[in-house]
């Protein structure tokens, strides 16, 4: 249980190792609706990476970056209740996550604008998660996410779906796996960005935007009974007069 309420084109793989912590740049941007691959091993980091439970997860809300929005803390609370709930289905053990209000947490998340821009990583790169390692088991992992990225010349923020499962895939990486050769795996490192809604505009048009969806369907069937009406008054005609 948690504690409190809380790339378009990527190829490439990074794989760093200095002393105690080594680097996983994820080249990934993924589906709305990544499907996991039951069944099918991804590659293991560690089996089981963690000595102790619950894990804490600290979510930075302190250095934001100007185009974060509010909606992505819920997506890490729905990411960590998707791995608590047996994620892609390749764990050996059971993880349980504690939210805390602490940097010294055994996993610590924050945001940046963008990947490339802030942190020089190569094009594409979404997420990247860097575990520290002390004998075979992690001591701590840094979590970096975007919230954008380009798309072309035009930098695009990414939609809460698509970044549910950038939070999902790095989580999974804080969880002992590794990338998987499966295109249906949360934990394959290519995946199509599909979600193009803003959610900072959908959270603050989202009302006007349904009321004039609603609207449309409304004059749509309007229309729709109008010309009914009219195919009816019409072939009354037609039988009267041409018999």
């Amino acid at each position: 249980m948690i504690s409190r309420r809380g790339l378009i084109f990527i190829n490439q793989k990074s794989t760093h190792l200095v002393a105690l912590s080594f680097i996983f740049l994820l080249a990934v941007v993924f589906t709305p609706a990544v499907s996991a691959a039951y069944g099918e091993d991804s590659e293991k980091i560690l089996d089981n990476p963690w000595d102790h439970s619950p894990i804490t997860v600290y979510i930075n809300e302190k250095d934001l970056p100007p185009h974060y929005s509010p909606t992505y803390y819920e997506q890490i609370e729905k990411a960590l209740e998707y791995w608590e709930e047996g994620g892609n289905g390749n764990l050996d053990y059971m993880p349980v996550f504690e939210i805390v209000d602490s940097e010294e947490a055994d996993i610590t998340i924050r945001w940046v604008e963008n990947l490339e821009n802030v942190e020089g990583v190569p094009s594409g790169v979404a997420g990247y998660a860097r575990p520290r390692i002390s004998g075979d088991h992690f001591v701590k992992v840094d979590i970096v996410l975007e919230v954008g990225n380009y798309q072309g010349k035009a930098w695009r923020q990414y939609g809460d779906a698509t970044m549910l499962s950038i939070s999902k895939h790095e989580l999974g990486h804080a969880l002992g796996l590794g990338h998987s050769d499966n295109p249906r795996d949360i934990m394959y490192p290519k995946h199509e960005m599909r979600d193009n809604i803003n959610p900072i505009l959908w959270s603050k048009y989202g009302d006007l935007i349904r009321a004039a969806g609603i609207l449309a369907l409304a004059v749509l069937l309007l229309l729709g009974i109008s010309w009914q009406n009219s195919r009816r008054k019409r072939k009354k005609l037609e039988d009267k007069y041409f018999k």
